[in-house]
């Protein structure tokens, strides 16, 4: 009986969404449109949404590659300067984080970089991978992935003074909340880095072993 339980806890090791689903928390600052991505995902239609005064909680299922079939149970996190304390308390034990980001806001750009990189450097988040969702690709003026990189300093969560196993993995997805466009991707592009980041640490098992 020992043997098989041994040989079902591998197998369940190997399938880490089986019997679970993934706790991913929502970010971002007020208006960045969380709370639209969030409803978009779980209805696939546009809601007209309010500020978030604490939290909105969701489970969404993912379409697209491996994530397809997958539970996400996402956490939205009012944005709002006086509620981004309370981040912290949502950001403990999650498995992934999603950034949100409005995309044409230049003026908060340095307000948003701010609160990643404050999010980021927790050591409660350390090596959890984010996906930065960048948000009202729609609109005019809108900067493209590659600029938001630069200006949110992505490449500074890259580097870590304790090697790769701390290192933040993280994607830039654009977006539109209001039509859904990039959101599923942005999902699936999530679930391939909390896969990679579960073998790594697997690996890590085995050579201190």
């Amino acid at each position: 009986m020992g043997a098989n339980m041994g040989k079902n806890s591998s197998l369940l090791d190997a399938l880490p969404t089986a019997q679970g689903t993934l706790h991913v928390v929502m970010l971002g600052l007020d208006s960045a449109g969380k709370t639209t991505a969030l409803y978009r995902l779980k209805f696939d239609q546009y809601l007209n949404t309010v500020p978030t005064i604490g939290f909105n909680c969701e489970k969404v299922k993912g379409t697209l590659g491996k994530s397809k079939g997958v539970n996400f149970l996402v956490w939205d996190v009012g944005g709002q300067e006086k509620l981004r304390p309370l981040w912290k308390s949502y950001t403990r034990c999650t498995d992934g984080i999603i950034f949100v980001l409005d995309s044409v806001d230049v003026e908060r750009m340095e307000e948003a970089k701010m609160e990643l990189i404050r999010t980021a450097k927790s050591p409660d988040n350390t090596g959890v991978p984010i996906l930065v969702l960048a948000n009202k690709q729609d609109l005019p003026g809108a900067k493209e992935p590659r600029e938001l990189e630069k200006l949110l300093g992505l490449h500074e969560l890259v580097s870590s003074p304790h090697g790769s196993r701390d290192a933040h993995a993280w994607h830039v997805q654009p977006a539109c909340a209001i039509t859904g466009e990039g959101l599923h991707e942005g999902l699936e592009a999530l679930y391939e880095m909390i896969l990679k980041r579960r073998k790594l640490a697997k690996l890590q098992k085995k050579r201190v072993r």
